[in-house]
């Protein structure tokens, strides 16, 4: 999104942490970067921690001041919820900032069982307060307006853009299966990212305990680790993959997956499936396409817009164990499955085209105009 957009202004401000302060961005003109967020190394004390967040609100304070550019978009809020959606979003609008958001969650809080009213109200603060709002499908638009009063004419929907950042490297199938362990001829289904109740992991555990009933040849690959908070529900998965008749068929890879290893998991596997109780729209779906790989999804959001059915996957009804094992065994026994190796080609050149960044950066400057052109100030650069 960085690289399109700044070929589209005369100027792009990126405010961010460690993670981003890589040399594409560095030595790309028209970006500057401002690093005003530090990295917190594993063991560090809590006074050390508090003082870097305090830092980092001062840094992020200060730029505002003296920022330059007329507009802010906001992708994505930190953990401090008053904060950000409140006393930063006042502090912006005093400086005569027009405001963009994009919303990826509408209210995560409900996703994930842990809604409150401080958080609805904090959230219905920024969202009304903001000029512009991204969401990412039809759905998000319509939450926006009836749960928070959102005026629809300020909400754009605009596409889930392909997550082609990670690294592609010469590795193939073959080799990622040999580093998981995995055979050659084994039918083998993957489910990546963190674990948390919304996820559904349960259901896709008991369909595969289906499969495997049937045949040995079936294969399940966990990876990701467990989101903070829900411990709970984290030992009930364990249980269920303990008490399996069969747990050897499922490859367990319980940690955080860096960005180069992410191919490793993708390459190996025949399958990604989502079997989300709830949400929206989820990145994995394009990072998967990235790589090329058919996704099986649960009927539930906005998730089955982007299956093209037999062709880039199949869609499955939620929270139904027996519907995807049944799913599960169209997909082994259908052209898209027997036919992966082309299938995988076609469904990375689609997704690059359906999912282009290029088409994401040009909706999103048409809106950039549209708020420049209404600003009562003059000066400062095209930037955002």
């Amino acid at each position: 999104m960085t690289s399109a957009l700044a070929s589209r202004v005369r100027a792009l401000d990126v405010i961010c942490g460690d993670d981003l302060n890589v040399r594409e961005f560095r030595e790309k003109q028209r970006i500057r970067l401002f690093v005003l967020r530090r990295d917190t190394l594993v063991g560090t004390s809590a006074a050390s921690r508090a003082f870097n967040i305090a830092a980092y609100y001062w840094r992020l304070i200060s730029y505002a001041w003296r920022a330059r550019p007329r507009i802010f978009h906001i992708l994505w809020n930190n953990k401090f919820d008053i904060i950000d959606r409140v006393l930063l979003t006042l502090y912006y609008r005093a400086l005569r900032k027009r405001i963009v958001l994009t919303a990826h969650n509408v209210n995560a809080g409900t996703r994930d069982g842990k809604d409150t009213w401080l958080n609805r109200a904090t959230l219905k603060f920024q969202y009304r307060l903001a000029d512009h709002i991204f969401v990412h499908t039809g759905k998000m638009k319509a939450e926006l307006s009836a749960a928070f009063g959102v005026n629809e004419a300020c909400v754009t929907v605009v596409p889930f853009g392909i997550n082609n950042s990670l690294p592609h490297t010469n590795l193939t199938g073959a080799e990622a299966r040999r580093r998981l362990g995995i055979g050659a001829r084994e039918k083998t289904i993957l489910f990546f990212g963190n674990i948390a109740p919304y996820k559904g992991l349960e259901y896709l555990i008991e369909a595969f305990g289906q499969l495997r009933a049937t045949s040995a040849e079936y294969r399940l690959i966990v990876a990701g680790q467990p989101k903070k908070g829900f411990q709970t529900y984290w030992s009930s998965i364990q249980r269920m993959v303990g008490d399996a008749p069969d747990k050897r068929g499922i490859v367990m890879k319980i940690e955080f997956v860096p960005d180069e290893e992410t191919e490793v998991y993708f390459k190996a596997a025949d399958v990604l499936v989502l079997p989300y109780v709830h949400i929206f729209q989820s990145g994995v779906l394009f990072l998967a396409y990235s790589f090329g790989l058919p996704v099986l999804t649960a009927d539930v959001g906005s998730m089955k817009e982007d299956v093209i059915e037999g062709e880039t996957g199949f869609v499955f009804a939620p929270q139904n164990s027996d519907d995807l094992a049944k799913r599960l065994r169209e997909y082994f026994n259908s052209p898209l499955y027997k036919d992966l190796d082309v299938r995988r080609r076609w469904i990375s050149d689609f997704a690059n085209r359906q999912y282009s960044w290029d088409a994401l950066a040009d909706a999103t400057c048409l809106v950039y105009d549209v708020l420049a052109s209404t600003c009562s100030f003059e000066g400062g650069e095209e930037a955002v």
